[in-house]
């Protein structure tokens, strides 16, 4: 296959780019600034979202996957998050420019989403059945940036929206900066403890996106979180288990809140997601538990 790839340079993107590459498919990645990547076999770099872009010079794509947009990571001011949904959506409006400009249209975009799109809860399961948002920051980002990437279909692309959760990783993403007090001898629990964390480990991620490029009859939101969620409590124990540490030194909601203001939201508050859709198309978890992903990840 041909596959182009905005925010191919990103934690994401990148696993990404090895899947594909290693299965003999051919990855364009949309960059703002293609001089000076690496060399990559079956890798080409494409001038994107400037007024020289080179758009022109991508061939015939199976599939688009559009990862770009402002981290999320960092203290949301107004103009952070307007970074943030601004961001997406102009990056969304330009993937729906080159749909328009492919003479052949891509059979699929796969858009970035989030789990924040179904607000926060402590006690609900969500699934992606479950079709009204949340009515938070986040819940209201990945709303719009659904909405926009769907008026791919305006052209005959299907569509899928991939709610992503925790993605972890041995070196990249949330888990290094979960891990580290662990690894100081200073892990507990955070806030309450009973927040859910839907997780994901990053081959997964890789192989779910896969599997719905190939997947035909898959279409709309998908999650892309394990089907064992755990809560926070849960976590850092079998997080400190694996790193053999203890999990005891609490920090309490009120310092998060200090510390990183509305963003705390991540750590603090959460959402108990399932991957209905994954399953019912019967796809197979790598690692479905987090004992499974956290053991990988650390006898890498």
């Amino acid at each position: 296959m041909k596959i182009a790839i905005s925010g191919g340079s990103g934690f994401v993107g990148q696993a990404l780019t090895e899947h594909f590459t290693e299965k003999g498919n051919d990855v364009y990645i949309l960059t703002r600034n293609p001089d000076g990547k690496p060399e990559k076999e079956r890798v080409t770099y494409i001038k994107w979202l400037s007024d020289d872009h080179q758009l022109d010079e991508l061939p015939e794509l199976d599939a688009i996957v559009n990862l770009a947009g402002e981290s999320i990571n960092g203290r949301w001011t107004d103009e952070k998050k307007e970074k943030i949904l601004s961001s997406r959506i102009d990056s969304t409006r330009s993937i729906m420019d080159l749909i328009e400009r492919q003479e052949t249209k891509p059979e699929v975009l796969i858009n970035a989403s989030a789990v924040g799109y179904y607000g926060t809860s402590q006690t609900e399961k969500f699934d992606e059945w479950k079709e009204e948002a949340g009515d938070d920051f986040l819940a209201e980002v990945t709303k719009q940036w659904e909405n926009e990437a769907l008026k791919a279909k305006d052209y005959g692309v299907r569509v899928v929206c991939t709610r992503f959760g925790l993605i972890l990783d041995k070196d990249e993403g949330a888990l290094p900066r979960m891990a580290l007090p662990y690894k100081l001898y200073g892990g507990g629990p955070i806030g309450s403890g009973d927040q859910w964390y839907s997780w994901i480990h990053i081959s997964d991620v890789a192989g779910l996106i896969d599997f719905a490029i190939q997947n035909r009859s898959i279409e709309g939101s998908l999650n892309a979180t394990s089907p064992h969620p755990v809560q926070m409590n849960d976590f850092g124990r079998l997080l400190g288990r694996r790193l053999n540490r203890p999990h005891w030194l609490p920090l309490p909601g009120f310092v998060l809140k200090t510390a990183l203001g509305e963003m705390s939201t991540l750590i603090l508050d959460g959402q108990k997601v399932y991957p209905q859709k994954a399953l019912d198309h019967n796809f197979k978890f790598t690692y479905p538990t987090l004992s499974s992903a956290l053991t990988a990840i650390y006898e890498r």
